[in-house]
């Protein structure tokens, strides 16, 4: 191990996330989907992982670049990613996050890829794959959430029960 692993900070820059009623989008998919859930406190929508860092200082120096979302951000597409389903995600297809993922990147930040969206659930197996299906199609038009303006360099440590995030900087209006 090197001598920067041992003290190594495990960042990333993202936005909390609300959501109207995720007890109930949680209910209905346990009865079709097996997986681990993300506690309702921990949702965000990722802009990079940093990944391990030495220290947050220059990072935090570059967020404070940045303005907030001009407004919040809609939620409301379920999907998955991966083939078979790995994750079970919402995602946006509002402009304003495209916007602002290219202000970050103009501030020196490296966005691979970049997709709007929150992870809700790392799926073990669908086990009632019609079920699945017809529970997209019921929440396709729902608004499910809103991902809120300001933007947030956390640092996550990882722990048998889940990961705990730590806000270290944040830029609001």
């Amino acid at each position: 191990m090197s001598f920067w692993a041992q003290y190594a900070m495990r960042l990333f820059i993202a936005s909390p996330v609300v959501f109207y009623d995720y007890s109930s989008l949680q209910s209905d998919f346990s009865e079709v989907v097996e997986g681990k859930w993300v506690d309702e406190t921990n949702l965000h929508l990722t802009w990079i992982f940093l990944g391990e860092q030495p220290c947050a200082a220059p990072w935090r120096e570059r967020l404070r670049q940045l303005d907030p979302l001009g407004c919040p951000a809609l939620l409301k597409e379920l999907g998955n990613l991966g083939h078979p389903p790995r994750i079970f995600h919402v995602k946006s297809s509002e402009k304003i996050l495209y916007r602002k993922a290219a202000e970050i990147r103009r501030t020196g930040f490296e966005l691979y890829r970049f997709t709007p969206h929150v992870t809700l659930c790392r799926i073990k197996k669908i086990t009632d794959g019609r079920g699945y299906k017809e529970l997209l199609q019921k929440y396709r038009e729902k608004i499910i959430g809103e991902v809120k303006t300001e933007i947030t360099l956390y640092e996550s440590s990882l722990c048998p029960d889940g990961a705990i995030y730590r806000k270290i900087e944040t830029v609001t209006k």
